[in-house]
């Protein structure tokens, strides 16, 4: 997709380890056309000496997409973005915010915003190499290293070397101590210096990430910043993206169900169990449903949706009609409660007269 005619990134879902694959993101494109959508983290190491396929190869469908590379070696990154590039993707995107153990073993994620100068050597490095933007995510600081002068002075020097886009997650990353899951939920949330960030730099696109799960909350943080980046939320209650094209880019089109989606992934699961499946590269059923659990949370019947998505005798069988067998019983349960809540209604009340 050409440059001018991407969106902005005023929503944005993040990249999530064993989440945000393509199968997922192309699930997601159902839900809304103009959110960001970005990759699993991909290490440098997996394209230079792994399958590149595997790792980049992506969906027409899924524009605007970004792929997120780890890595610290700017020769390398270079290499990689310009493949990102080559393969078709928006934009690259360095992580300098994931904190887990093994990341850290392999000197990037969270511990790189240590050495602000070595970052904006890498971030030089790519946009050399490539014509998409290279933008970063961090976070807003790292131990006991969190005041927002630290942060500050990071993105600046990032700033320099020509990075104009910043996803903010605003928290600290401990990096010894918490599991990657507590660092998500443990280190308070600091908007502020998100906030201060763009007053500071209004020159450049500042990306919100952290905690939000309500349209009204991305729209309240959307006074100060940017954008805003959904992450768990939209994996696990996909449906509450369904206003945002109207909501964030003023796209007014019809809205897909969630029925019509359910529908809509059908052939797309077929097209990727005939090319991929039945001794191709393995795929399973389950790669592509698993993301689809969260699909009909809220309404009645939505936990026989997954338990029946959740099967592993049904699973294993290859049928994508699986998917619409949950429906039904799903709108089975709902129809049930129903005629259940027509009947208590139709009860004559009978007013007890104590003497």
């Amino acid at each position: 997709m050409k440059k001018s005619a991407l969106p902005a990134h005023r929503v944005s879902v993040a990249p999530m380890l064993d989440w945000s694959d393509r199968h997922c993101r192309q699930f997601h494109r159902h839900i809304t056309r103009h959110t960001w959508l970005y990759t699993e983290m991909v290490t440098t190491g997996s394209l230079l000496h792994g399958d590149v396929q595997r790792h980049l190869e992506f969906n027409p469908d899924e524009h605007p997409v970004a792929l997120q590379l780890g890595g610290s070696e700017p020769g390398d990154l270079a290499q990689c973005a310009k493949m990102a590039e080559q393969w078709g993707y928006d934009e690259v995107n360095l992580n300098c915010g994931c904190p887990s153990e093994r990341v850290q073993k392999g000197a990037f994620g969270a511990c790189l915003m240590a050495e602000p100068q070595l970052v904006a050597d890498c971030v030089k490095a790519m946009k050399d190499s490539v014509s998409i933007d290279v933008t970063v995510k961090h976070r807003i600081g790292i131990d006991d290293l969190d005041s927002y002068d630290f942060m500050r002075d990071f993105v600046g020097t990032i700033a320099d070397a020509g990075c104009t886009t910043f996803i903010v997650h605003a928290r600290n990353a401990i990096l010894k101590g918490l599991s990657p899951r507590e660092n998500r939920e443990i280190p308070p949330l600091k908007y502020e210096y998100a906030y201060r960030l763009k007053r500071e730099f209004p020159e450049l696109e500042i990306i919100l990430n952290g905690g939000v799960k309500t349209a009204a909350e991305i729209e309240q943080h959307l006074q100060y910043v940017d954008g805003v980046m959904v992450g768990r939320e939209a994996y696990h209650n996909p449906y509450f993206m369904a206003d945002f094209d109207a909501r964030f880019y003023n796209d007014h089109h019809r809205v897909n169900s969630r029925e019509e989606i359910l529908h809509a992934m059908i052939p797309y699961i077929h097209r990727q169990l005939e090319l991929y499946g039945n001794g191709g590269k393995g795929l399973r059923l389950n790669s592509v449903v698993r993301h689809m659990l969260g699909l009909m949370m809220g309404l009645t019947g939505a936990r026989a949706y997954r338990q029946t998505l959740s099967d592993s005798k049904k699973l294993a069988l290859g049928d994508p009609s699986i998917l619409l067998e949950a429906l039904a019983r799903m709108n089975a349960v709902a129809a049930n409660e129903r005629l259940l809540a027509e009947k208590e209604l139709s009860v004559p009340r009978v007013d007890v007269i104590q003497g």
